[in-house]
């Protein structure tokens, strides 16, 4: 099935969507979002292509597998506890780099809390396009 809505929808909003969930992951550390909003937006963003285009056209353009996605994420936010019990520190103690000022970015702060998130929004978006792909069988989702 085809859908000139869905496809026009998500010429549009597919981008805004994949941006969106970005600043959400960077502002989740220091604020309310993080990775786990991020990464069900921009599985949102993946799942509406999915329904405008077709799974097949949609999995050649990620080029990424789910699961590498979902394992990746798992080891990142497992690996960003780890600078902490180097440093004689609890292990997931929060490790800041110098913060840096950025003319439109604002402040930019690097730690181990963004790593942690960036490895929880590899992991959402891995098993949230793994659960749709699961959910909807060999037919998720069907394109003419």
């Amino acid at each position: 099935m085809h859908s000139l809505i869905l496809t026009i929808a998500n010429r549009y909003l597919g981008p805004i969507l994949l941006v969106l969930s970005l600043v959400a992951l960077y502002r989740g550390h220091n604020s309310p979002g993080g990775g786990f909003i991020g990464g069900l937006i921009a599985a949102s963003a993946i799942l509406l292509r999915a329904l405008a285009q077709g799974w097949p056209e949609t999995e050649r353009n990620i080029r990424v597998s789910s699961t590498t996605l979902l394992t990746t994420g798992l080891a990142i936010a497992m690996v960003s506890g780890l600078p902490s019990l180097f440093l004689g520190n609890p292990f997931m103690t929060s490790i800041w780099a110098p913060t840096w000022q950025i003319p439109v970015l604002g402040k930019l702060k690097l730690g181990t809390p963004l790593l942690f998130d960036i490895g929880v929004y590899l992991a959402v978006v891995g098993f949230t396009i793994k659960s749709a792909t699961a959910l909807g069988g060999d037919t998720y989702p069907q394109s003419d």
